[in-house]
C-alpha cells in the first residue's frame, strides 16, 4: 500500500522533482491536428504511389482512353461530393470569376498532359522513369522559383541544382537519350503546382478538381467518341469488370486529392515537402520489385545522384524551418 500523507518524509528531506507541466488544451488540439495531418498526407501520397498497379488493371485500354475516362468519371464523382457537401455555390463563384476560371483552365491543361505522360509511361514499361519524374519534381519547383519568381538560391539549393543537372546528364547517357518521360512529368507537375498556388487560398480542393475536370470533359468525350468510332475503345468491350475498373478511376483520382487537401490545411509546407517522397518511392519499388523493370548500374548511379540532390534540398528546407522557428520564438 502507498504511504498516507502523514507517513511521507518531511518536505525538507523529500527529493526535488520538477513536474512536467501538462499540455494546455490548445497544445493538445494542435498536436492532434498535426498527427491527423500526417496520416492524411501519408494516405494521399501512398495512394498516388500505388497508381501504377491500378493502371495496369486497365490494360488493354490506351493511355488516351484511361485519361479520358478518368476525367469523365472524376467529374461525376465530384458532382456527388459537391451535392453532399453543398459545395455548388463555391464552384459557381469560381466559374464566374474570370481570373480563377482562367487559372484553373491552365492548370487543367497541364494536369491532363501530366496524366497522359504518366499513364503512357506505366502502360508501356517505363514505370521507373515515371518515378524518376516525381523524384526530380522538387528540383524543378526550385528552378521555377528562380526563373519565374526571381528567387535567390541558398548554397545548399545551388548544390542540389548542380547535382541534379549532373544526374540528368548521367541518366541521359544511361538511357541513351534524354529521360523525356521523367523530365516532362516533373515540368508539367511543377508548373501545375505553381499555377495552382495562384488560387490555392481561394478555392477548395473539391472546387478546383471539379472546375478542372469540367474544363477537360468536352475534350475527353470527343476522345472517347473517336476511340469508339475507330474501334479501339475498350470501356464497353472488355466485360463488366473492366468497365467498373475504368469507372473507379474517378474515385481513384478524387480521393487522394481530398486527403491531400485535408493534410495541407493541418501541416506546414515543410512537412508536406517531406511526405511527398512517399509517392515516387512506392512507384520505384513497384517498378523494380513487382514489374521487374531493369535497373542497370548506370541507372542506379543516376538515381543515387538524384537522391543526393534531394537530401541536400531537404536539409536546406529543414534548416530554414528551424531558423524561422527561432525567429518567431525570439519576438
Amino acid at each position: 500500500m502507498p504511504p498516507s500523507e502523514t507517513e511521507l518524509p518531511p518536505a525538507t528531506t523529500a527529493p526535488s522533482i520538477t513536474a512536467t507541466p501538462a499540455a494546455s488544451p490548445s497544445e493538445k488540439r494542435s498536436s492532434e491536428k498535426r498527427s491527423l495531418g500526417v496520416v492524411y498526407g501519408i494516405t494521399a501520397y501512398s495512394l498516388w504511389g500505388l497508381l501504377p498497379l491500378y493502371f495496369l488493371l486497365l490494360i488493354p485500354a490506351s493511355a488516351v482512353e484511361i485519361v479520358a475516362s478518368r476525367v469523365v468519371f472524376s467529374l461525376i464523382f465530384c458532382a456527388l461530393i459537391l451535392t453532399v457537401t453543398r459545395g455548388w455555390p463555391d464552384v459557381i463563384a469560381a466559374v464566374r470569376t474570370p481570373r480563377i476560371l482562367g487559372t484553373l483552365a491552365i492548370a487543367a491543361a497541364l494536369i491532363a498532359v501530366n496524366w497522359l505522360i504518366f499513364t503512357y509511361g506505366i502502360t508501356t514499361g517505363h514505370a521507373i522513369e515515371t518515378a524518376l519524374g516525381y523524384f526530380i519534381n522538387p528540383l524543378v519547383s526550385v528552378l521555377l522559383g528562380v526563373l519565374i519568381l526571381k528567387e535567390k538560391l541558398r548554397p545548399l539549393q545551388w548544390a542540389a541544382m548542380g547535382i541534379g543537372f549532373i544526374a540528368v546528364i548521367e541518366l541521359t547517357i544511361a538511357y541513351g537519350q534524354l529521360p523525356w518521360i521523367a523530365l516532362m512529368l516533373a515540368l508539367t507537375f511543377g508548373v501545375y503546382g505553381f499555377v495552382k498556388n495562384r488560387v490555392g487560398q481561394q478555392v477548395s480542393a473539391a472546387t478546383s478538381l471539379s472546375v478542372e475536370t469540367a474544363v477537360l470533359t468536352p475534350f475527353a468525350l470527343v476522345g472517347m467518341v473517336i476511340l469508339s468510332v475507330s474501334g479501339t475503345a475498350t470501356l464497353t468491350s472488355q466485360g463488366a469488370g473492366h468497365f467498373w475498373w475504368m469507372a473507379a478511376s474517378g474515385v481513384i483520382t478524387a480521393v487522394p486529392l481530398l486527403f491531400f487537401a485535408a493534410s495541407a490545411r493541418r501541416l506546414p509546407m515543410t512537412t508536406i515537402g517531406l511526405l511527398q517522397y512517399f509517392a515516387p518511392v512506392l512507384q520505384f519499388l513497384i517498378a523494380v520489385l513487382f514489374l521487374h523493370e531493369q535497373m542497370g548500374v548506370e541507372r542506379w548511379v543516376g538515381f543515387c545522384i538524384v537522391w543526393l540532390a534531394l537530401i541536400l534540398l531537404t536539409a536546406d528546407m529543414l534548416i530554414q524551418r528551424q531558423r524561422s522557428s527561432r525567429l518567431r520564438q525570439g519576438r
